[in-house]
């Protein structure tokens, strides 16, 4: 905890307002890969506490839209339509598809991680899972020149999953953010155009 409140990122980001200190990998990949537009409809998976959200929100502006979805609650982000509930359950898609009505995302951000126990074998599994459902969403409701901005952890099953990537999508490039902790396996994959 000690070393969390010290952080650079984390004090950068309670200086400036900020949720947490997330909004900082996702503002790198927008200075180099421009993902996000003004007037695109984003949908942000496993968005609490709605940093990515709040980013996402300025840059679309007024002519666009952000839906976050999280299993924990998230306070109100301005201009973000919140879902709180698990996408993989029927009734919760079925809520997003609704409110997204006719209209295909332009992006799918997803910075989801599962709750994590320090075991490998157990937390690695879920990850995956977690970023291969975050993948069918994004190659059922993307535009067919959208992006899809999905956290990863290098370890098992990473490979195949990045050869999946490639396969669904035109440009696939690997990022790890200056604000992910060095030790941490995480990185993320920007895929732009879908196939």
């Amino acid at each position: 905890m000690q070393e969390h409140h010290r952080d650079s990122y984390v004090l950068k980001a309670r200086e400036q307002g900020y949720r947490s200190r997330a909004i900082f990998k996702l503002e790198e990949i927008q200075r180099k890969d421009r993902v996000l537009k003004a007037g695109q409809f984003v949908l942000d998976l496993g968005a609490a506490p709605g940093g990515w959200s709040e980013y996402a929100s300025r840059i679309v502006g007024d002519r666009g839209r952000v839906l976050a979805l999280d299993l924990l609650p998230m306070d109100p982000v301005a201009g973000v339509e919140f879902v709180q509930g698990d996408f993989s359950e029927i009734e919760i898609l079925d809520q997003l598809l609704e409110l997204a009505g006719d209209r295909r995302f332009d992006l799918v951000l997803s910075d989801m991680a599962p709750s994590l126990s320090g075991i490998d074998s157990v937390d690695q599994p879920k990850s995956m899972y977690l970023a291969e459902l975050a993948l069918d969403v994004a190659r059922e409701f993307l535009t067919a020149d959208g992006a899809f901005v999905v956290k990863l952890f290098q370890g098992e099953g990473f490979e195949n999953l990045v050869s999946a990537l490639r396969q669904s999508f035109k440009t696939v490039k690997l990022r790890k953010p200056g604000a992910s902790r060095s030790r941490s396996s995480e990185i993320y994959a920007v895929c732009v155009g879908l196939r």
